[in-house]
């Protein structure tokens, strides 16, 4: 009967220890984007990606602007996570970001942006074509 006793008490106890635990409720999802952006002082691109995120595909929309140095055209195409993800949605929103970079026939890229709802992009990959740029500019990004 003391045997009994224990184990309920034991089987009680880890019921109430895990009705206190909160879950994370936030996902990594894998993010690969297209993005072209052409201008001459202001920049003016877009492009569209695919967000792998719990076994299914979500594409979207990439829409963008900078102002400042932009002088040229280029293609990047990135691929990376996006962190902190609440639901599909949440990875809609503008992402800010700053910097300057440049390439000339192919070089590489990586940028880390972050949107209102938390949500962080850690992105990399190869840039193609003849861009020199010193620019705060930002992207808009938009489920199909």
């Amino acid at each position: 009967m003391r045997k009994l006793t224990i184990g309920a008490a034991l089987a009680a106890s880890l019921a109430i220890a895990a009705g206190f635990s909160t879950p994370s409720r936030a996902d990594t999802g894998q993010v690969a984007v297209v993005f072209t952006k052409g201008g001459f002082i202001v920049g003016i691109g877009g492009g569209e990606g695919v967000l792998l995120y719990r076994g299914h595909k979500y594409p979207f929309t990439v829409s963008g602007m900078s102002v400042g140095f932009t002088v040229g055209a280029s293609t990047t195409k990135l691929v990376g996570r996006a962190l902190n993800l609440k639901g599909p949605q949440s990875i809609e929103g503008s992402y800010a970001a700053g910097g300057a970079g440049g390439a000339v026939a192919a070089g590489a890229g990586a940028v880390q942006l972050q949107n209102g709802n938390g949500v962080i992009l850690q992105l990399s990959g190869p840039k193609v074509g003849a861009e020199v740029s010193a620019a705060v500019g930002g992207v808009t990004i938009r489920l199909k």
